[in-house]
């Protein structure tokens, strides 16, 4: 029996302590990291940092298919409180009011959308008024029916206006050295569509010498908004006939508007 006590291990007796272990330190690269199902899509400078790379990593190409084929890439720029695009329309409209300082660092595209699909809207349904009001002011006997394909032409113009043009502004930019941000140049080419949403409620005037008037005015606003803009994002550059491009782009819409659904 006492043979038996006598040959357990020390380490089981009454009174024995366990060896410590120390525990390893996360490193401080390790916790600079990010998680792996983290996407950061464009960041400050217009690339797109993938999942599991590190923030000071290397980033991928901004026209990197990743980063524009994933949804949950946008969902943070349609978060935005509803003063927040009030307050970027009123700078749209009134372009002095420092509209790329506001967006600086918190771009939306919540507003863009609102815009063009209202936009879409009130082409569609006012054009039609419009070119009713014209018949009917030379004609009050003949028949008018309501021109559907105004919705598709409104929708292909406006949205594909709204994308693919600071699409291609923003590949411009890549190719000339800047750091452009797409996120940034959608924000602003779609507030600036919002000048035409008051203007088509006076283009359903059935006169001519008045519908030319207001959309003068209203694409002379508008291109003024974007040159404006461009100038302070491409400040320092040699880009001015891009920007004067880009201007003239905007006011040839305004032209478009006026003779397609205006006429």
């Amino acid at each position: 029996m006492e043979e038996g006590y006598t040959s357990l291990p020390t380490s089981h007796l009454l009174g024995s302590v366990p060896a410590v272990i120390a525990e390893e330190k996360p490193s401080a690269g390790a916790s600079q990291s990010l998680p792996a199902n983290l996407q950061v899509f464009p960041p400050g400078n217009g690339g797109y940092i993938p999942p599991e790379s590190p923030l000071g990593g290397e980033e991928q190409a901004a026209n990197t298919w990743k980063g524009f084929c994933s949804l949950s890439s946008y969902t943070p720029y349609f978060n935005v409180d509803t003063d927040v695009v009030v307050d970027r329309i009123i700078s749209s409209v009134y372009p002095m009011d420092d509209f790329s300082r506001k967006i600086d660092g918190s771009p939306d595209l919540y507003g863009p959308v609102w815009i063009s699909a209202t936009l879409v809207f009130m082409l569609a349904a006012l054009g039609n008024y419009g070119t009713y009001l014209i018949q009917k002011k030379s004609d009050l006997n003949g028949d008018w029916e309501f021109d559907v394909s105004y919705v598709d032409w409104a929708a292909c113009v406006v949205f594909g206006y709204a994308v693919a043009v600071p699409a291609a502004c923003y590949f411009l930019l890549q190719y000339f050295g800047l750091n452009a941000n797409l996120i940034r140049l959608w924000c602003m080419w779609g507030y600036s569509l919002f000048l035409f949403i008051p203007a088509s409620l006076f283009l359903v005037v059935p006169s001519e010498i008045f519908r030319w008037i207001i959309i003068i005015l209203a694409g002379s606003a508008s291109s003024w908004f974007v040159y404006l803009n461009l100038m302070v994002s491409t400040e320092g550059s040699d880009t001015r006939p891009l920007v004067i491009s880009a201007l003239v782009l905007q006011f040839a819409l305004a032209l478009f508007i006026k003779i397609f659904f205006f006429s």
